[in-house]
């Protein structure tokens, strides 16, 4: 279609399937055609100084009249949760929409503050073709942390475990409190998933996807049994041990990977010592004077 409707437009559109939804991450499966479940992809547009809204309207039509019906699927005449994820989309509509800028140039605050699963989200799927090469440009900016910000993220990820693995589940336990011992536990594998999304410079996406997406990961990906064992037993008394005993032994991985990554200068075993080894490695010193807590949230 676009080759016979619009070949004087090729050289400036990119396609390709990115963005919200369990299909930009490859997790569609039965279960997901309750809702929001569709054959399409997205068609990115420049800005309206190179490609103007005219163009944009003559192609959303085009768009439009494309097959209702692919592979046996039906394309939907309804407006998902949140606004079109498939269809013509201005690319700076697109960035701004997910990390809050067109361009992408985020600054150190606005890295620190944006939600993971937005990031996520901006460089995830796939990109067809990129003709004009704007779409690929901002990808490649936003494809991971940089470097300062994914310790000052580290280190308040490493405290948190420390905190509630280490030390606040046992004394929770020893307080009778068997409800705030279990927020521990959740505490601790909330703050590890992201860890080891950090120490595999890979963005997590929203929560519901952390662990499948986890099990891909090159790195400690094998934790991933053991957090969900943390999270779905209970603390009786003959678990108890044995559940402090895994996150321990999750801590203990965790500061090995570190170390291998040359992320941290302790030599102990305490997550809180090596969270403040690795804030103390930001080489931007006001972000590494900023509270060792900043990236979490």
């Amino acid at each position: 279609m676009l080759q016979k409707q619009f070949p004087e437009l090729l050289p400036y559109l990119a396609a390709g399937l990115t963005g919200s939804g369990s299909e930009c991450f490859g997790y569609d499966d039965e279960v997901s055609q309750d809702h929001d479940f569709e054959p399409g992809f997205c068609l990115f547009l420049p800005g309206e100084d190179v490609m103007d809204r005219r163009v944009a309207f003559a192609l959303e039509r085009a768009y439009a009249k494309l097959p209702r019906e692919f592979m046996g699927f039906q394309r939907t005449l309804v407006q998902p949760v949140g606004g079109a994820r498939h269809g013509v989309i201005r690319t700076a509509d697109f960035f701004t929409d997910k990390v809050g800028l067109p361009d992408g140039r985020l600054e150190t605050e606005d890295w620190l503050l944006l939600p993971e699963s937005y990031l996520a989200e901006a460089v995830n799927g796939q990109i067809f073709f990129d003709n004009y090469g704007e779409v690929t440009r901002i990808r490649e900016h936003l494809k991971s942390y940089p470097p300062d910000i994914r310790r000052k993220k580290l280190a308040g990820c490493l405290l948190l475990m420390g905190q509630a693995g280490q030390y606040n589940y046992i004394r929770c336990l020893r307080h009778g409190e068997g409800a705030a011992a279990q927020l521990s536990v959740c505490e601790f594998v909330k703050n590890a998933i992201q860890t080891v999304f950090l120490l595999n410079e890979v963005y997590q996406p929203y929560y519901k996807w952390s662990f499948r997406a986890m099990r891909s990961l090159p790195k400690l990906s094998l934790l991933d049994e053991l957090m969900e064992y943390l999270i779905t037993t209970g603390n009786e008394p003959t678990m108890q041990e044995e559940k402090a005993a895994i996150m321990e032994g999750i801590a203990q991985d965790v500061i090995e990977e570190l170390q291998m990554q040359d992320l941290t200068d302790a030599s102990c075993g305490e997550l809180e010592e090596h969270a403040y080894s690795v804030n103390d490695g930001i080489s931007d010193g006001n972000l590494r004077n900023m509270h060792i807590l900043s990236g979490v949230h």
